[in-house]
């Protein structure tokens, strides 16, 4: 957002907090909650359930999540049925940008996407730095591989990574490689089961309680940055969005405030995302 956008945006709020019969109603002195179309990771990581109550202590302002797959997530802000939107495909965050949906990116966090398979890894990819090159080597092997398929932003990556391998292996589908259509999870459900390989981001991983033979085969390859972004939906495109408070809530989380305490998140004493907006925000908060 402009800086004159922005200001407008606080102007509203302030307004909001002083007299919110304008927003609310008549006698009423409560902010509208948002609603914020995010990923399953934000989620099912428990993040969310630990910044959001402290961002309603601050502020007022209640938040409903739907976590879903990116792709899923921005159909339903286009829809204009979200306030703000928090996924993890630059590409489909900037045409939704350009096409006139949402305001303005707003980088967040990053965390960083992993390649996990069987202890008996029969593709031999474990302990390779080229991920393109360790899932040519999956798909020479014909072994077991499992695919979210379903639009999100781990589906996307996935699909970038094979296309730059060179390797296609959508026409095996429904043979080695397997297409889930579902969320991250579930997907790990089945490459465990199935003995398989699979592509998942590392708080997704971290959080999963369903490990068993699975294990970690291929990380750091910077092809594997996972960074999220925070976009306000266009009240211009659907007026009925609550601007103000979304634009409050993407100003939090991008504070230094919000940054340190997204640091401080741990699952099993591992820090599941890292800030952007200020990257060296103190992973040290009071609980």
């Amino acid at each position: 957002m402009s800086a004159t956008g922005k200001t407008i945006a606080l102007l509203w709020l302030a307004a909001a907090l002083v007299g919110g019969a304008a927003i609310t109603g008549a006698g009423s002195n409560e902010l509208p909650p948002i609603t914020v179309a995010s990923t399953t990771s934000t989620q099912n990581s428990g993040l969310f359930g630990y910044l959001l109550p402290r961002f309603t202590a601050a502020s007022g302002i209640e938040v409903n999540v739907v976590a879903v797959g990116t792709g899923q997530a921005i159909r339903i802000a286009r829809n204009g049925d979200a306030d703000v939107l928090l996924v993890h495909h630059e590409a489909s965050e900037r045409k939704f940008v350009a096409d006139g949906f949402g305001l303005e990116r707003h980088p967040v966090m990053h965390n960083d996407f992993v390649l996990v398979g069987p202890a008996a890894d029969s593709a031999g990819i474990e302990g390779m730095d080229d991920v393109t090159a360790a899932l040519r080597r999956v798909g020479d092997a014909e072994a077991v591989f499992v695919s979210r398929g379903d639009d999100s932003g781990t589906h996307k990556k996935e699909l970038e990574l094979w296309q730059l391998t060179g390797f296609d292996p959508r026409p095996a589908s429904g043979t080695w490689y397997r297409e889930a259509g579902s969320g991250m999870g579930a997907t790990l459900n089945t490459a465990g089961a199935m003995g398989g390989y699979t592509l998942t981001d590392r708080a997704s991983w971290v959080s999963f309680g369903n490990k068993g033979d699975l294990r970690i085969l291929v990380e750091g390859d910077a092809r594997l940055h996972n960074p999220y972004t925070a976009i306000v939906v266009s009240p211009a495109r659907h007026p009925h969005v609550h601007a103000a408070e979304a634009q409050a809530f993407v100003d939090w989380l991008t504070s230094r405030q919000g940054q340190a305490l997204i640091a401080a998140y741990r699952v099993d004493g591992q820090q599941l995302f890292f800030p952007d907006a200020v990257p060296d925000a103190i992973a040290a908060v009071e609980d």
